[in-house]
């Protein structure tokens, strides 16, 4: 059974190699190298640097999550609140569950503790990307009760 937990301190290593793995992942699909530059980066980057999780942990604003199987941190999520004029709304910056790890319900638990804390924050609602051709992770979205709400249109240049 899976514990769904929030990330501390010593998840630092563990929560920057998951990530290194995610955007790797990210990598292979169509759009996710802009993906990970634009969408995820800064979070990336905090993951990714020594202590990055510390600030991460600091901020009122930003819940991080893990699901923890056999004693293993196996899957994380991170999502924050952003302020719209008088409304808040709730942004996934991250979610991913190792290889190994999936489907035993971890993305959704993780998403499901996310969407709690988001509504008790006052968020009218919550976003999430997916990438287009990523097809189990629109899965899970949409399982989770996620709807697209904005299709947003590339073209590249050069």
């Amino acid at each position: 059974m899976a514990l769904i937990r929030a990330a501390q301190r010593t998840d630092g290593d563990r929560c920057a190699e998951l990530c290194r793995a995610a955007l790797e992942q990210l990598q292979q699909t169509r759009g996710g190298a802009l993906f990970t530059r634009r969408e995820t980066g800064l979070v990336a980057k905090a993951l990714l640097r020594p202590g990055g999780l510390d600030r991460l942990l600091a901020d009122t604003r930003r819940q991080v999550l893990v699901a923890v199987v056999d004693e293993a941190v196996a899957a994380f999520a991170i999502g924050h609140v952003d302020r719209v004029g008088e409304a808040s709304i709730g942004i996934v910056d991250g979610c991913y569950v190792e290889p190994g790890a999936r489907r035993a319900g971890l993305g959704r638990a993780l998403l499901d503790h996310l969407v709690v804390w988001f509504t008790s924050s006052g968020c009218l609602g919550v976003d999430i990307g997916a990438l287009p051709g990523d097809r189990p992770t629109k899965c899970l979205l949409e399982a989770s009760g996620f709807k697209a709400r904005l299709i947003t249109m590339h073209r590249a240049l050069g």
